[in-house]
């Protein structure tokens, strides 16, 4: 449904890179998932999927349509919710919905199905004008303008960014409903915890791919064991794990470290660490999460 040869995009007369030899595809009903931090190049590359950027090299298509070629055709097929709340703020949210379905050529009716499930939650405040909307009532009416149409492809960029852990909970389980309906769907998120939730996702950063697979296939490309070291004084021990002779990486995740050994060198750190005052330190092995398989694939 959505295939990716080579894209590069720069900006300022050539001096600015965003986004540089992209290649990825996602299948028929897949839910899949670009991850990574604000400026890596995802909005860019949604910009040019929904045919409002031209890339400067590489072919795109959208749905069996050339992003250059067919963008009438993409335009008509494709919903669109961008980063930024973008809807008519002084439009109510029922007017919002009912200009959107006209502008496609449809009904509210028609599609009604597709939105059910979240229009309900906002019903009540139909008659609310869109600017006056708390952050998560306008996601969930940025999304039914996007879906009234019933595209076939979902366009969802950052879809989460700025709203409360209860409505980023909400809308994923949405996403799932819309996946049920064999919507395809390429969301990006700066949230690891959300990336697990996609069918694959690929991980992004400064324009480039880092690596593409499913959650659990990311996770399994850890090399080595992973440690989880925690103590009373976390400040005290970063410094401490860090100085350690047989660390090779060290970050904070919470209360905390993340921490990699040399071969052999875990079993020294705890006398390394009672010894500098930290006697109620504890280092067990854990499962690697996306955060940490990113982080590595940014050091290499």
């Amino acid at each position: 449904m959505i295939s990716l040869e080579n894209i590069t995009k720069t900006y300022n007369k050539g001096t600015v890179l965003a986004v540089k030899d992209i290649s990825f595809s996602v299948k028929p009903g897949e839910l899949f998932g670009l991850i990574g931090p604000d400026g890596a190049g995802k909005t860019t590359l949604f910009r040019i999927l929904t045919t409002l950027l031209l890339a400067d090299k590489g072919t795109a298509v959208v749905n069996e349509f050339d992003v250059v070629k067919d963008f009438t055709k993409i335009r008509n097929s494709v919903g669109y919710m961008p980063g930024r709340f973008s809807l008519y703020q002084d439009l109510t949210i029922e007017e919002n919905l009912q200009f959107f379905a006209t502008v496609f050529g449809t009904t509210i009716q028609e599609n009604y199905h597709l939105i059910k499930d979240i229009y309900i939650q906002i019903e009540p405040f139909k008659d609310r004008r869109a600017g006056k909307l708390s952050g998560g009532m306008k996601q969930k009416l940025a999304l039914c303008c996007a879906l009234i149409h019933k595209p076939a492809v979902l366009f969802l960029d950052e879809p989460t960014t700025g709203v409360d852990v209860v409505s980023r909970k909400e809308f994923w389980e949405m996403l799932a409903r819309l996946k049920a309906e064999g919507i395809t769907i390429l969301v990006s998120t700066p949230y690891m915890d959300e990336a697990r939730l996609c069918d694959r996702i690929a991980l992004i950063q400064k324009g480039s791919i880092l690596s593409i697979d499913s959650p659990a296939g990311i996770t399994g490309q850890f090399p080595g064991v992973l440690y989880g070291v925690t103590a009373e004084n976390t400040h005290l021990l970063l410094r401490e794990v860090r100085a350690y002779s047989g660390t090779k990486s060290c970050f904070a995740f919470g209360d905390a470290l993340h921490v990699t050994f040399a071969e052999g060198a875990e079993a020294g750190v705890l006398d390394w660490l009672k010894g500098r005052g930290l006697g109620d330190a504890r280092v067990e092995p854990i499962q690697p999460g996306i955060e940490d398989v990113f982080i590595h694939l940014l050091k290499d």
